[in-house]
């Protein structure tokens, strides 16, 4: 009964008539953000950030959340509908919902993703419930050392999971890193990199940074890249599934839920890498893999389900250690920090009105999008007709009065200005912003938690390994950084095998 307790509380504090009112909005804004391809929730979120300031921190929290999860399926209505996919997470959706709509059965794979999307978010939601009390029961015996060495493993794995050019996300994540040193020494107290400047003497901060890099950089890259020949979407018929392809695409679903869960936990997966692996995982394991790409309905269904799942299991880092898994993630470290509250293992016990009110508003946000994302196709399908042109105006002045208004700075809106023209930049030549916002986030907590670290163990680097946590972690360190040096290694000897197998053989063939 302990542990129910604060879990009805938490449905209490939800059902509020205004939580209620923000998780619907946020669900809405979400699912058509989804299907304006391009701008996405990370942009959405950085945008809203400032709006977060006049609520309660856990109505601001259900509002972003559902903005993210909302966001999820939304992607997938174009991606059927029109092959475009709204969302990064819904790009491996185009190949057989494109070719299931072509087919006349548009209904269908927009039924299957709703129903796949309901599952997988509610798996993952019963696994945040029961999981993240206790991740962060054990995250209680942290320490600085074991805090640095997860900070530090998290940057190295957005770096190597996410999807990409791993030397370009580490070339971000070091430039994030550099940014996240800006201002005044916590602990000497003298100035670094400030060139002089006041307004930088406490640091950059995330918001202008974040608003930047995906809000105005967003509608500047998006705007070069709108030059598409215009589609008609496709007619939506019947959108519930026929009993065989609920049977069909059934295993694709479960399995599609736990991949997604656990790989949405891991700091660089989240709903993108778990779409593409529970479709490669399905293509796999079929008997007929050559059916996927030409309309299966396990092509929808997998990676529906694992995106959906990955959206809520990765509030677990954030909630519990706080340490986001994600970029959307660090923006919602970033809104929880804006209305001080600091996440981690002490969230559970310190807000549990928030910690559970947040967890317990994604069934209702789950529920919601179910009953809504089929009505409102028609909808989305006619937003889609806006021209950019006007839409792009709009969303950039909003952007840069948001950053005004946070500290009534002229400074903050000449971040937001600069940052936005090194997102534009950095997605022109192929560089993912994710990877320098979470440097930038995790950064201040490597560097205060390993100089803590340094004086409690007098300068003793060795120290770290002694202690069974942060000797675990820096072990998986190692193991992550070395591994592509293996494979490179491994791959070697295999073709050199080759070549001397094929040279033995010629020489036979002479003899």
């Amino acid at each position: 009964m302990d542990f129910l307790q604060p879990v009805l509380d938490g449905f209490g504090v939800v059902l509020a008539p205004t939580n209620l009112l923000y998780c619907l909005l946020g669900v809405v804004i979400g699912m058509l953000i989804g299907v304006l391809p391009g701008l996405g929730p990370a942009a959405t979120i950085a945008i809203l950030l400032p709006l977060t300031y006049g609520v309660e921190p856990v109505t601001a929290i259900i509002m972003l959340a559902g903005i993210f999860y909302g966001a999820q399926y939304g992607g997938t209505i174009t991606s059927v509908l029109l092959r475009l996919p709204g969302e990064a997470s819904s790009v491996v959706t185009v190949f057989d919902g494109y070719m299931l709509a072509k087919q006349g059965k548009a209904g269908t794979a927009l039924g299957i993703a709703a129903i796949g999307s309901f599952v997988g978010g509610t798996v993952g939601i019963i696994g945040l419930t029961f999981l993240a009390p206790v991740v962060a029961g054990f995250a209680l015996s942290f320490g600085p050392p074991e805090y640095a060495a997860l900070a530090l493993l998290g940057i190295l794995l957005v770096a190597t999971i996410s999807s990409g050019s791993k030397s370009k996300a580490l070339i971000a994540a070091a430039f994030g890193l550099l940014l996240a040193t800006v201002g005044r020494d916590v602990f000497t107290g003298a100035e670094r990199f400030t060139f002089g400047n006041l307004s930088m003497a406490d640091g950059i901060d995330f918001v202008p940074v974040a608003m930047g890099l995906f809000g105005l950089g967003e509608i500047l890259y998006n705007l070069e890249e709108r030059h598409r020949a215009a589609k008609a979407p496709a007619k939506v018929a019947n959108v519930w599934p026929s009993r065989a392809d609920l049977k069909q695409s059934s295993g694709a679903i479960g399995r599609g839920s736990v991949l997604g869960f656990f790989l949405g936990i891991l700091p660089g997966g989240g709903a993108t890498i778990s779409s593409m692996a529970a479709y490669a995982l399905e293509k796999k394991r079929a008997k007929q893999p050559g059916r996927f790409g030409k309309g299966a309905v396990e092509g929808v269904a997998a990676p529906e389900t694992a995106n959906n799942a990955a959206a809520t299991s990765s509030f677990i880092p954030l909630l519990t250690l706080g340490i986001p898994a994600n970029a959307t993630m660090a923006l919602m470290f970033g809104a929880l920090l804006i209305q001080g509250v600091t996440p981690g293992p002490q969230l559970v016990d310190q807000h549990p009105d928030l910690f559970w009110g947040v967890v317990n508003s994604m069934y209702i946000g789950n529920i919601l999008l179910l009953i809504m994302s089929i009505p409102l196709v028609g909808v989305f399908v006619r937003i889609l007709r806006v021209r950019a042109a006007i839409l792009a105006p709009i969303t950039a002045l909003i952007t840069l009065l948001g950053a005004y208004t946070i500290n009534n700075s002229m400074f903050d809106v000449t971040l937001v200005v600069f940052f936005g023209i090194v997102g534009y930049l950095m997605k022109k030549f192929g560089f993912e912003p994710g990877p320098l916002v979470l440097a930038f986030v995790l950064g201040e907590l490597l560097e205060a938690n390993l100089r803590r670290s340094l004086l409690v163990l007098n300068g003793d680097l060795g120290g770290f390994f002694e202690r069974p946590i942060s000797a675990s972690l820096l072990a998986i360190f190692l193991a992550v950084a070395l591994w592509p040096a293996l494979q490179s290694l491994l791959a070697r000897r295999k073709a050199a095998g080759a070549v001397e197998t094929v040279k033995t053989q010629k020489a036979k063939e002479k003899v």
